[in-house]
């Protein structure tokens, strides 16, 4: 039982000692509780506030609980086979007269402590983040796309090629009809030229594994480099990539995609590639215009010129 007093404990040592000093015909129209009620806890009542407490109405038995002998088949069956999954256990103590089902046999022998307690996860410790040190020293891309309910024209698909950079969270977006190492070759050239009209050389860029960048995980094209990948060796660029199923890896490009389907995505409409386009590049302006935290409540834009 819990040290603590409960507001119900502390209410019928309120109602006991009542009925002590006044009777209990008093003490029911008082506390408007029946006799019996009062009469019950009374019994109880040792003069301690601990005596007040809920007691556990769990039956000390059940007529049909495991019997000794079938605890005892259990306990011996266990030691002799340790390593013995629960099925098989249950059909070998079957073939021994047991008649009960896996059920039973299961919430017996956890009550019984036969199972090893559950290893602790070991708690995740990430490894120290990288800052980097100047723009375009390493660019996080990565594709998102648009969802159908954006898109009018139901046999219309739109994707959304986006480029951060990790130092001053400039933005670039491109609006492509396509998920292919086509289109992010393509994009890999437009975002090389619009960083470096704003004075940022880019070094280095960052992706997941998709096919749309790497053949790392391609069962037959494994050894040969995609589009993606000989556009950056010509540009003379970097390509870096996560490990695999880590998008906290790319994160401020993930977070990025959060806030345009946020901000961008819940209130538009796209018909055509063209208009999405269009549209794509206003909301660019717009969020590397808009101030952050980390850059000390400056725009994407502000912070750059700093260093430009």
């Amino acid at each position: 039982m819990s040290n603590s007093i409960t507001q119900d404990m502390a209410y019928r040592q309120s109602l006991m000692k009542f009925a002590q000093k006044y009777g209990v015909s008093r003490a029911s129209r008082k506390y408007n509780r029946s006799r019996s009620y009062i009469y019950f806890w009374r019994s109880r009542w040792d003069g301690s506030v601990e005596s007040l407490a809920c007691q556990s109405r769990r039956p000390h038995s059940h007529p049909n609980q495991h019997t000794e002998a079938e605890l005892k088949l259990i306990r011996d069956m266990r030691r002799r086979n340790p390593q013995l999954g629960m099925v098989e256990l249950w059909h070998r103590l079957r073939k021994r007269g047991y008649t009960r089902c896996p059920e039973s046999l299961f919430r017996t022998m956890r009550k019984m402590g036969m199972f090893p307690p559950a290893e602790k996860k070991k708690t995740f410790v990430s490894k120290p983040y990288e800052q980097m040190q100047y723009p375009g020293q390493r660019l996080q891309v990565d594709v998102k796309v648009v969802p159908r309910k954006c898109i009018t024209d139901p046999e219309l698909k739109l994707y959304q090629y986006t480029a951060i950079d990790e130092f001053t969270r400039l933005r670039f977006l491109a609006a492509y009809p396509e998920q292919s190492t086509y289109s992010s070759a393509d994009f890999l050239q437009k975002l090389y030229k619009w960083y470096a009209r704003r004075g940022i050389r880019v070094e280095c860029v960052q992706t997941d594994n998709g096919f749309e960048f790497t053949n790392r995980f391609s069962p037959s094209k494994k050894l040969l480099p995609t589009l993606f990948e000989a556009t950056a060796a010509h540009l003379g660029i970097r390509h870096k990539l996560i490990r695999p199923y880590t998008p906290r890896h790319n994160g401020k490009v993930e977070r990025s995609h959060r806030e345009d389907q946020k901000r961008f995505y819940s209130c538009h409409a796209f018909f055509s590639l063209e208009d999405f386009d269009k549209q794509l590049q206003i909301h660019n302006r717009r969020s590397n215009n808009i101030p952050m935290r980390p850059l000390s409540w400056l725009s994407p834009l502000e912070f750059t010129v700093q260093y430009v």
